[in-house]
């Protein structure tokens, strides 16, 4: 009975969690459509924050898509010329980088530099006491410094998205064409049948999803955080690897749904 009751009370704790994160999600969402029909959005706060996610994750990005991209074009190049099927390398290594790859590098991303950059903000501001003093003066927090948060990473994961995309692409293609005797016109002409318009719409709306989910996460966490500078490094982990470990657990689920609903098709 005894260790039952840590289970429970650590079942509960999640629960409770889970459903501070559900209003936070209704909240930020209804002020964030409030505020853009009525004309009271905070641009400035937005443009700052949007701007912010850029420098923070930009170089990176670069840093992580060019290696992917090579590493992704090495292992699919020396299949396919394992069973002499070379003419659809580029096929093969674009849809990995495109279905997968640029979703989970965006997630990684986004969580480990501007969700972490974004709790540990909102956790200093709480352990400063800024928060309560925001509630005291009739502001509310979410509405004032979560929704802006929320509208720039709506807006920056797609980009970000299409930044791994096309390095990843493009140092896929310099690999197979310039180290594995590939052809310039047989690896665009392969990607140009497998790859389509579908594909590239799921990348940016898993990436926007993953976005959202690690925002949310970061100001969660941040909002919550407790016992001063400590609290505030256990806040930007929390939000770290929950934000990322979720956007992990939805992408399997979206890439089943897609598997289901839109098979891929050849040629």
């Amino acid at each position: 009975m005894a260790r039952s009751m840590p289970l429970v009370s650590r079942v509960t704790t999640g629960t409770r969690t889970l459903g501070r994160f559900a209003d936070l999600v209704v909240a930020a969402f209804g002020h964030l459509v409030r505020d853009l029909v009525g004309l009271r959005f905070a641009w400035r706060e937005f443009l700052d924050q949007a701007w912010f996610m850029v420098t923070v994750t930009v170089l990176p990005a670069v840093l992580v898509s060019v290696p992917f991209g090579v590493i992704v074009s090495v292992q699919v190049g020396s299949l396919t010329n394992q069973i002499g099927a070379t003419s659809i390398a580029g096929a093969a290594g674009g849809l990995g980088v495109i279905r997968q790859g640029a979703p989970i590098v965006t997630a990684l991303l986004l969580g480990g530099a501007a969700g972490s950059a974004i709790a540990a903000d909102l956790g200093a501001r709480t352990v400063r006491e800024e928060i309560d003093a925001m509630r005291v003066m009739g502001i509310d927090p979410v509405r004032r410094l979560a929704t802006p948060r929320l509208a720039a990473m709506l807006v920056v994961a797609p980009l970000l998205c299409s930044l791994v995309i096309f390095m990843g692409l493009v140092s896929g293609y310099i690999v197979n064409v310039g180290f594995q005797g590939g052809t310039p016109g047989s690896y665009l002409s392969s990607f140009a049948s497998f790859a389509s318009t579908t594909d590239l719409v799921v990348a940016m709306v898993k990436a926007e999803i993953f976005g959202i989910i690690v925002v949310l996460v970061a100001c969660q966490r941040g909002f919550e955080a407790t016992s001063g500078p400590r609290g505030v490094a256990n806040a930007v982990n929390a939000s770290v690897v929950v934000g990322v470990l979720s956007a992990f657990i939805v992408n399997v689920l979206a890439t089943q749904l897609v598997s289901m609903f839109l098979p891929q098709r050849l040629g």
